[in-house]
């Protein structure tokens, strides 16, 4: 872990609301893993105060990509920085996904911009030559991420949209269930990233299934080095664990649901 200030080399919107941000970070590059995250400072001053953590979306051989959704002052205020300008951020940051095998395919579940840090382990994935499952979910088909990066790679794709506008009409838990019941025997193990209620239904799903599971968890952070106190999960018999230092990633038979 590191401050840094790294160079912007392109900061582009691909979907409503939502940037891609590739930095030139030769740190970055060598030091990162899938499902960590960085904490960035938006903007010049101290308003916003507090940095934004920011998931590792890509890992290229000169730097990282990050993929985020503008929803407040702080992002918005990212989503107007310009080529080449700088960015000072700290990362990389807590502790990524666990690949349990290279041998055997695994299955990936995103709900919104979750898609972002499971396209930097599914192209991890892709080093072994293995084509993971990606399930990814969105509410309408505008905000559907990274559809196309995804089959790029190789990975096997099918989407979801709760009003139906793209893919299936439902939840990512539906097509879930439905693929279990197909591939069950050749998953390594599922990974998530996506809001809270999706990553408990996946959780109780796969036990169900008794397929080993990890989730990414999103949560505010304020420090991101476990200081603050303001990012806890309650974990089963343990009290409670931070989300930034011990995650975010955390075996999903871990969490008390």
């Amino acid at each position: 872990m590191k401050q840094l200030k790294v160079k912007i080399t392109e900061n582009k919107k691909v979907a409503r609301d939502f940037y891609r941000m590739r930095i030139e970070s030769g740190y970055l590059a060598k030091n990162s893993k899938p499902g960590q995250f960085v904490k960035v400072k938006c903007s010049e001053g101290f308003e916003p105060l507090l940095r934004r953590p920011l998931g590792v979306h890509r890992i290229s051989n000169n730097g990282i990509e990050i993929l985020y959704e503008v929803v407040g002052k702080g992002t918005e205020l990212l989503s107007l920085k310009s080529k080449g300008g700088i960015l000072d951020l700290i990362g990389p940051l807590g502790n990524g996904f666990d690949l349990l095998t290279a041998k055997r395919p695994a299955m990936l579940i995103a709900g919104g911009v979750g898609a972002a840090p499971l396209l930097c382990l599914a192209q991890e994935i892709a080093k072994n030559k293995i084509k993971p499952y990606v399930i990814i979910g969105a509410k309408t088909s505008s905000q559907v991420l990274c559809e196309k990066e995804f089959k790029k790679l190789g990975c096997f794709v099918s989407v979801s949209t709760e009003d139906g506008s793209k893919g299936y009409k439902g939840y990512v838990t539906d097509i879930m269930k439905h693929l279990l019941t197909i591939v069950k025997c050749k998953i390594s193990g599922i990974y998530a990233c996506g809001p809270f209620p999706m990553l408990k239904a996946v959780s109780y799903i796969a036990a169900s299934s008794d397929v080993p599971c990890q989730v990414s968890m999103e949560e505010r952070m304020a420090c991101g080095v476990g200081v603050c106190l303001g990012c806890p999960v309650k974990i089963k018999e343990q009290g409670y664990k931070m989300v930034c230092k011990d995650g975010p990633v955390f075996n999903a038979e871990d969490i008390a649901w």
